[in-house]
């Protein structure tokens, strides 16, 4: 079966899967999270681990309670991202509220372009709804890792551009977004930056949650090129389906003179972020399998 065929059954399964309505999903949720966290287990030792790096071990409980109510968020997230492939903007724009927007079109009317700071938080592939929220004409994309299944890659390419936002892959960002500028246009482009950089480009690490954490540079390299304006979108979750996101600017400290500030900074306010409630963040991501200590020749202390 070619590529191509595969891509079309399985994006008609998930269409008529989207097709229901989202109470119902969810219902679907609570019987995936109870397969996912007591049957499979997934990855429960690399959350385990994680949330005990960050928190300690001396209250149990209340790692198991952020355990357990991250599983279930997860599982929230399988199901709205699905729905995607079938949601109005009129029902997205009530799930999403946006504050601060008006932040954007000022940057875009002064003249320069947006980098969007973002981490693994709330459900990021709803962030894009963003887009309804801007004035300025604008070209309006993110920034991401191509999938290896070709056919899973082609059908989130679907469901990430399901609002008008360009998908740029990794790889191709520079050329794409300084392409963008020559042509006389600005840009608001998201980088999800609290992924662990990837094979040996290592060279850059700083604290983060307490733990000593590579971080890519990507988002703050490419907009210094370009002059652009660096934006935190501070993401929280409501209730069950609603999210705020509200447009914070990333300020480092003047004193700061350590390098690339900007993501730094941003990996500080995502920190206070999933402080304020943790289980909404990634934890099955396996975020500190690399240390410092076998780049020690190429890692710069921060």
């Amino acid at each position: 079966m070619t590529i191509d065929s595969k891509y079309k059954i399985l994006k008609s399964f998930f269409t008529c899967f989207a097709l229901l309505p989202l109470g119902v999903l969810y219902l679907f949720s609570d019987m995936a999270y109870f397969i996912v966290y007591y049957v499979i287990g997934y990855r429960r030792k690399t959350v385990r681990h994680n949330l005990e790096l960050v928190f300690g071990t001396s209250d149990r409980k209340r790692l198991g309670r952020i355990e357990k109510k991250f599983y279930r968020h997860l599982c929230d997230c399988m199901v709205e991202t699905v729905k995607l492939l079938h949601i109005s903007d009129k029902e997205i724009d009530r799930r999403v509220d946006v504050t601060n927007g008006e932040l954007i079109d000022g940057i875009v009317r002064s003249g320069r372009s947006v980098v969007l700071f973002l981490g693994h938080y709330g459900n990021w592939e709803w962030v894009q709804a963003i887009i309804h929220h801007f004035h300025e004409p604008l070209v309006g994309g993110q920034i991401y890792r191509p999938l290896r299944n070709k056919v899973m890659d082609r059908l989130m390419l679907k469901v990430r551009s399901r609002f008008g936002l360009e998908c740029i892959p990794q790889k191709n960002a520079v050329r794409r977004l300084i392409g963008i500028e020559r042509e006389g246009k600005k840009f608001v482009i998201g980088f999800i930056s609290d992924q662990r950089p990837l094979g040996s480009a290592l060279h850059y690490w700083t604290d983060f949650l307490g733990q000593d954490t590579p971080y890519s540079i990507g988002g703050e390299t490419i907009g210094n090129h370009v002059g652009a304006e660096f934006v935190y979108i501070d993401v929280e979750k409501t209730s069950r389906g609603h999210y705020r996101l509200t447009f914070v600017p990333v300020t480092p400290d003047p004193s700061d003179d350590g390098q690339n500030p900007y993501t730094r900074e941003f990996m500080k306010m995502l920190e206070k972020t999933i402080y304020r409630e943790p289980a909404y963040w990634l934890w099955s991501h396996k975020r500190w399998k690399r240390h410092r200590d076998r780049f020690a020749a190429t890692a710069p202390v921060q």
